[in-house]
């Protein structure tokens, strides 16, 4: 032990030196002489290029390079490098001793005496060759994400800054957003935001949340480039280094307007479902019990002619007038309830609409109150509809009337009258075509969005006590549905209520032709009373009508007469069918118009469904409303 200390002690600082650098095992470090000979070596220049000492001292360093980069002379460029800028420094691959080649790190220095005098060079190479593999693989694994998040079209993904800078963008932002990358780079991510969220700032509070959650998530209207807006989901991550500090956030937005709409599509349309199932119980219900009791207070009314014969005098006299005046409100009670139950007889027949509010203008005037502007506008060229007159003149008067008590205070009540062309869908229940269209307007309180879904329901008014029966606005809404119409209510707190009634106009040319009275319609059916109703129904809208029981007299009278409209029974005895009957008729007689009826539905119809698909049908029972927009659509 003693003497390993002494030894120790014996060595110079030169000797201390080179041992260290032998030993270390991680780093090939050896002296080159002035020409490029190798004149030292350590343990990790003989691990990594394979070279034991004797077999390399001497020989030039140049055979560590590759033939291509012997060829290219990188060797001397090497060490004419370092002694001009005094170090040389690169990457490159290296060749061991067996062939094989490594990836080296390598530095080389000049060395020189005190005076000056180039001595040689350090040379300092590095196995780096699992550093340069893990790089690579890394740099590849950035790439396929980066091909990755380009390819995506359907999201915006991209990179913002600790600050919310846009740092790169992909595809789908710019498909989304409409923006190029060059546009966006560098500018803040809060432009996307609607100007009533910036105000907010949402922005930054997603930023804040997603900092200190680690992510936002969130649903709202975003901004495209062009100003339009879309319905975007949105996801933002905050991203952190290996510290934890936090280096900026991952966006990812996603155009799900389309999504919403068909959501919201389809909420309206349950809700409306909803609502036209639960109105047709009601009204079953209320026409059920309707019919009902207009059958008691029928009994009660002849009892009470009965009794008042026989004792009509004094006390009893006064009795049997109290009676009979509750027996006629009964009755007045049963056909509200019956108009809003679509059960009440009408008495259709073609008028303009403009006549009927003209005729009943003063009657409509003198319900409102002195402190109400009454303005009537009238479209001077709006068609003709089927319509139930009175019907039509006491539900505007329940308009006007309810308009007016929604203004206490005065206000503005005015009353519109247009045609329209109506769209598919555009408004619920009602086919695509011609119709008369006309509003009641007022400025007054308005209704609710709860009270607006339940005013046609009977009974339901959010009048005081007393002052309302709550079937105005239910009888209404039951005619204009008996008469092929809808009634649309537009209404907010304060902001007054308009209401809208759609009846079906017949087309142009068929209204001119009416008016001309030169359409003749054959009605061929085999049960005599479904006739009659249909003869009646036909005549109620002007045309002439002839009738047949079978397909024989049909053809007969087509044959004989000039016939505009075919109106046939499917199903019917004697041999010809209607559908038999129909192609008899478009191939003899082309310009005669053609609609079938039957008492079944289609599905259950024993026939060609391809031969009826060219046809207007016609469910039975059918009512004028069906009758006039088969007659819109039929060819």
């Amino acid at each position: 032990m003693t003497k390993q200390i002494a030894r120790r002690q014996k060595l110079t600082e030169s000797q201390r030196f080179q041992y260290l650098i032998a030993g270390i095992s991680d780093y090939a470090i050896y002296m080159l002489d002035p020409e490029g000979n190798v004149s030292s070596w350590n343990t990790g220049a003989q691990r990594f290029k394979g070279y034991l000492a004797p077999e390399i001292l001497g020989k030039h360093f140049s055979r560590f390079y590759t033939p291509e980069d012997q060829a290219t002379g990188l060797p001397a460029r090497a060490l004419s490098t370092a002694l001009k800028d005094g170090k040389y420094e690169a990457e490159g691959w290296r060749m061991r001793q067996d062939g094989t080649r490594f990836w080296a790190s390598v530095v080389i220095d000049p060395i020189y005496d005190e005076e000056g005098t180039l001595l040689g060079y350090a040379k300092i190479t590095r196995d780096i060759t699992d550093k340069r593999r893990a790089e690579q693989e890394l740099r590849a694994s950035e790439e396929r994400f980066r091909l990755l998040v380009q390819g995506v079209t359907d999201y915006a993904i991209y990179m913002l800054s600790p600050t919310g800078e846009v740092s790169n963008w992909n595809v789908g932002a710019e498909r989304i957003k409409g923006y190029r990358e060059q546009e966006i780079v560098g500018t803040h991510f809060s432009q996307f935001y609607t100007p009533e969220e910036r105000e907010i700032n949402m922005p930054g509070h997603a930023l804040a949340t997603a900092e200190r959650e680690g992510r936002y998530e969130a649903e709202g209207w975003r901004l495209r480039k062009d100003g339009t807006r879309f319905w975007a989901h949105v996801i933002i991550d905050a991203i952190r280094d290996d510290m934890g500090e936090l280096i900026g956030f991952a966006k990812i937005t996603r155009d799900l307007t389309e999504k919403k709409a068909a959501a919201d599509a389809l909420a309206e349309a349950n809700a409306a479902l909803f609502q036209a199932q639960k109105m047709e119980s009601i009204g079953q219900l209320t026409g059920g019990i309707a019919h009902d009791f207009n059958n008691l207070l029928s009994v009660l009314a002849s009892g009470l002619e009965v009794l008042a014969l026989g004792r009509g005098q004094g006390a009893d006299a006064k009795t049997f007038d109290s009676m009979r005046r509750a027996i006629d409100r009964g009755a007045t009670l049963t056909q509200q309830l019956l108009a809003f139950a679509r059960q009440q007889p009408l008495q259709p027949e073609t008028r303009n609409v403009n006549r009927l509010i003209s005729g009943f203008e003063s009657v409509l005037r003198r319900a409102v109150n002195a402190d109400i502007d009454f303005e009537v506008r009238l479209d001077p060229d709006v068609r003709s509809t089927v319509i139930d007159s009175a019907r039509f003149e006491s539900a505007l008067l329940n308009l006007v009337v309810n308009a007016r008590d929604a203004m206490p205070e005065g206000g503005y009540l005015r009353i519109e009258t247009a045609d329209v062309e109506l769209a598919e869908n555009e408004v619920r229940g009602l086919a695509p075509g011609a119709y008369v269209r006309v509003i009641v307007s007022d400025t007054g309180t308005g209704m609710s969005a709860e009270t607006a879904a339940r005013a046609f329901e009977p009974f339901y008014t959010t009048k005081e006590v007393g002052k309302g029966t709550g079937l105005g606005l239910s009888q209404v809404y039951g005619f204009i549905k008996q008469s092929g119409g809808e009634i649309v209510i537009g209404t907010a707190p304060g902001e007054g209520t308009t209401m809208r009634i759609f009846l079906p106009a017949p087309s142009s040319s068929h209204e001119e032709e009416q008016r001309n009275g030169s359409e003749r319609v054959l009605i061929v059916e085999d049960e005599a009373d479904l006739m009659d109703v249909a003869a009646a129904l036909y005549i109620s809208m002007g045309y002439e009508v002839l009738t047949a029981s079978n397909g024989a007299e049909a053809m007969d009278l087509l044959a004989s007469r000039d016939v505009d409209i075919l109106f046939t029974d499917i199903i019917m005895p004697n041999g010809m069918n209607g559908i038999e009957l129909a192609g008899f008729t478009r191939e003899h007689y082309p310009k005669v118009k053609i609609i079938l009826a039957s008492g079944y539905p289609l599905p259950a119809l024993a026939l060609d469904k391809d031969c009826l698909k060219d046809y207007v049908f016609v469910s039975k029972p059918y009512r004028l409303a069906d009758l006039a927009r088969a007659l819109r659509t039929a060819n």
